[in-house]
């Protein structure tokens, strides 16, 4: 379960975050912290993996 996780997580990073062109602005016109509150908070890929991440405690 705890490799499962893990490598959906990277998935999803490696699919939508990476090139992710919100986070992207945020970061360059607010601050690192602006772009990860939104991730966390706002974003649905952001939100899956949280739920993923949830399985790894």
């Amino acid at each position: 379960m705890r490799e499962y996780a893990i490598t959906q997580i990277n998935k999803l990073e490696q699919r939508y975050c990476k090139n992710c062109l919100i986070k992207q602005t945020l970061r360059r016109e607010k601050s690192k912290t602006e772009a990860h509150q939104f991730c966390i908070s706002e974003c649905s890929v952001g939100q899956k993996i949280q739920k993923y991440g949830n399985q790894l405690n």
